[in-house]
């Protein structure tokens, strides 16, 4: 019995190399980034997702038609409301993504999505790791500044591989042991790693911070590492730092230090777990975006979850639009509308400078919608 439980482990795993491999095939012949500037229509996705998730994207599609009221007038940006990407929905179709919900994500340009919920246990993947993966959105980007303590971060992760592209195809001996793979790629390390040195030469940063736990998984992250150094070299006017994750987390809450750092560039679940780290001392998961680009499409998000137990406890609508509002701005710059972002960013930034309308997630604090309308006055102004 335990030989055959081994055999089928083995021809699982092959299965999977064999899959990675035609991937990467994949990655290597992948067509030129999409031109937003030059296109004639942009096609805006809004999924509102799970828990939270359709009370602060109502408000976020407030704020969008606000923002973008004359783009939309003249037919340069189409507002696309797409339904059924919610937990019940997915369970009762058996896929992370439902197929006519793939599709019509397919048919726009760029999303704006709320916080979906991934079910614990089971087979069922997570919803937004089964859309990178589709839609092949490689870099999660997150910025977190913070000016007054000279905070000025960007976070590069690796969206696509680690250990979140095979996290639901483990293989299992029942009553001995479970193992799950993670999985770095030259191809994948390389687009993500250029994407970060492309960032800080664009925007006149000089460093970049390679988060890696090298010196241990030194097959995957020693990978990554040296193939981040190989793409470091074309960019001399950078330097390319190594940095264990382990002590970078401890470097992000000390203050005689963390101001030094400008970039960041790191595997999937590092950058997914020091990216709230980050989010946090800014001011809470609930202020900061997130951004998912590829060359063909781009998601935009909150950095939060979708937040089950304030549905539980009837305080869904007490629950912070800032995030979601944050990367609304990210996705406004991404395709080109550089003055509605820069409008909604300061509106943004104004409010919380501010605090006249606040957020506190509890019925102490304003509601969700109180705060979009404070921030549509704002924008007004």
């Amino acid at each position: 019995m335990l030989t055959e439980q081994i055999e089928s482990a083995v021809a699982s795993f092959r299965a999977l190399l064999v899959e990675q491999i035609a991937r990467t095939g994949e990655m290597e012949k992948a067509p030129p980034a999409k031109d937003y500037k030059n296109m004639e229509k942009i096609r805006v996705g809004l999924v509102d997702g799970d828990g939270i998730g359709p009370i602060i994207m109502r408000e976020a599609k407030r704020v969008l038609a606000c923002v973008l009221a004359d783009q939309v007038a003249f037919g340069r940006v189409e507002l696309v409301d797409i339904a059924g990407l919610t937990l019940e929905n997915r369970i009762e179709k058996g896929k992370a993504i439902p197929d006519d919900v793939l599709a019509a994500i397919k048919s726009c340009d760029v999303l704006l999505k709320g916080p979906t919920t991934t079910p614990k246990g089971g087979t069922m993947e997570s919803a937004n790791v089964a859309m990178r993966r589709e839609l092949d959105l490689y870099a999660n980007v997150r910025p977190v500044a913070l000016p007054g303590q000279g905070i000025d971060w960007t976070f590069f992760r690796e969206n696509t591989e680690g250990e979140y592209v095979l996290g639901s195809r483990g293989v299992e001996i029942p009553g001995k042991l479970a193992m799950d793979f993670k999985v770095t790629t030259v191809a994948g390390t390389r687009r993500i790693a250029r994407a970060a040195f492309e960032y800080a030469r664009n925007n006149g940063k000089k460093s970049v911070a390679i988060v890696t736990k090298a010196n241990i998984m030194k097959k995957t992250d020693g990978s990554f590492s040296a193939i981040c150094h190989e793409i470091a070299a074309e960019y001399p006017e950078i330097t390319a730092e190594d940095w264990y994750i382990d002590i970078m987390t401890a470097n992000l809450v000390n203050e005689k230090i963390r101001s030094r750092f400008e970039v960041f560039l790191l595997p999937n679940l590092y950058g997914d777990i020091i990216t709230d780290e980050a989010a946090q001392i800014q001011g809470g998961v609930g202020t900061a975006g997130s951004a998912n680009i590829g060359d063909r499409y781009a998601m935009f998000e909150a950095i939060h979850g979708s937040a089950p137990r304030m549905i539980e406890e009837g305080i869904g609508e007490y629950a912070n639009p800032e995030s979601i509002l944050r990367a609304a701005v990210m996705l406004l710059s991404h395709i080109g509308l550089q003055e509605e972002a820069d409008r909604l960013k300061n509106a943004l930034d104004t409010c919380a400078a501010e605090r006249r309308v606040f957020v506190t997630g509890d019925r102490d604090g304003a509601t969700c919608a109180a705060y979009a309308d404070y921030v549509m006055e704002t924008l007004n102004k």
